[in-house]
């Protein structure tokens, strides 16, 4: 086996896990949970407490 063979094989392999990624990332039973994971940063509160704005300011 020489080296172009391997690159070859490297390739497809590497063509294999790209389609099986790809499929489960758009499979439909995933898609609940990427939706809940895209609109994370919209959950958050409007005005989340900052540890600098309680009062204690120590300048």
């Amino acid at each position: 086996m020489d080296l172009n063979e391997i690159r070859s094989w490297y390739t497809v392999v590497l063509f294999a896990v790209f389609i099986g990624i790809f499929l489960w990332a758009w499979s439909s039973r995933n898609k609940s949970r990427f939706h809940e994971a895209a609109h994370l940063p919209f959950n958050e509160v409007e005005h989340p407490l900052d540890d600098n704005k309680k009062g204690d300011h120590h300048e």
